[in-house]
């Protein structure tokens, strides 16, 4: 079996602990990139917010709830970045990397909380006269947005091909910048033809937008709590490479899940009648599961047939 805790190789397997490509860390060089896009963005999101009730706006109240659970987001990546690199110690077998997936589910949650309450209040507000607002307080807070938001982007901007925690942070700024000209645009348009509803429609399409996203995260951080295999990893494809390994009859008792938002780590058992492989093997298994699927922490145990009856406690779909 190849569960070491140090890392060098046996005759029986490999353990691999080193990010994959698409799956690393954000460099340390990045750190102060967060830093400033977590400032001006906690900075905007309290004076939206502020000018959002001041002006009676809906659409500014929505961008800020959208812009809060960007900051979260990119408060989560960074604390990711950190944690992940700190060593398993004690209780704590794989570090503190887990951490980031309760993070995601708490960010989800909250997000829909408040945007939920925005989407609540702008559908009252659309069936009800409207409340007098500024358009012109509008324009103006969303294109700082739209200024803030763009120029945090870019500083993300190199790297967001080669780390998804970077990419991510990347998409969420962009994102954040386009919503805010368009809640720009319908401030505009209200000044232009005095439409007041236009603030209440804009805010529930956002908050459709954000709840529509903020959902399909939600879901796939609690697969990642209740290990399931990560999106975008395909058992049957993972399954069938390790059974044309040569020499392989069969595999079984394979788990693959998400150690972190980040990391996925997989354990195999392979049968392997003519016995144990040489290392060159087993090297090339961890460096394909790396680099076709993404996998960067492999566990693979070679059995005989003989010790795999011995093995088997249950069917492939029992744990």
């Amino acid at each position: 079996m190849l569960d070491h805790s140090h890392d060098h190789n046996d005759a029986r397997g490999v353990r691999l602990t080193r990010a994959t490509a698409g799956h690393g860390h954000a460099p340390a060089d990045f750190g102060r990139a967060f830093a400033i896009g977590i400032a001006l963005n906690a900075a905007y999101v309290i004076a939206e917010a502020s000018y959002g009730i001041v002006s009676h706006s809906l659409a500014l109240l929505a961008d800020a709830g959208h812009n809060l659970g960007d900051v979260l987001a990119l408060a989560a990546a960074w604390g990711a970045a950190i944690l992940g690199r700190r060593r398993p110690a004690g209780r704590y077998t794989y570090g503190l990397r887990g951490s980031t997936i309760l993070v995601a589910i708490g960010n989800a949650i909250l997000l829909l909380v408040i945007t939920g309450g925005i989407a609540w209040e702008a559908i009252r507000r659309l069936l009800q006269s409207p409340e007098p607002l500024s358009g012109l307080t509008i324009v103006i807070v969303a294109a700082a947005g739209v200024v803030i938001n763009g120029s945090t982007a870019l500083l993300f901007m190199a790297g967001r091909r080669g780390d998804l925690n970077i990419r991510a942070a990347f998409q969420h700024l962009a994102s954040d910048a386009a919503v805010a000209f368009g809640v720009a645009i319908a401030g505009v348009l209200i000044l232009m033809t005095g439409w007041i509803w236009l603030d209440p429609a804009i805010s529930l399409a956002i908050s459709v937008i954000v709840i529509a996203g903020t959902w399909s995260l939600l879901r796939e951080s609690v697969n990642l709590a209740l290990h399931a295999v990560p999106p975008g990893i395909e058992r049957e494809a993972v399954a069938g490479y390790l059974g044309s390994l040569p020499g392989i009859t069969a595999v079984h008792d394979l788990h693959i899940w998400g150690m972190s938002t980040t990391e996925t780590a997989l354990t195999a058992h392979l049968v392997r009648p003519e016995g144990v492989p040489n290392d060159a093997l087993l090297r090339r298994a961890q460096l394909e599961l790396q680099e076709r699927f993404g996998i960067g922490h492999v566990t693979l145990q070679v059995e005989t047939a003989d010790e795999a009856v011995i093995c088997r406690l249950a069917p492939d779909d029992i744990v």
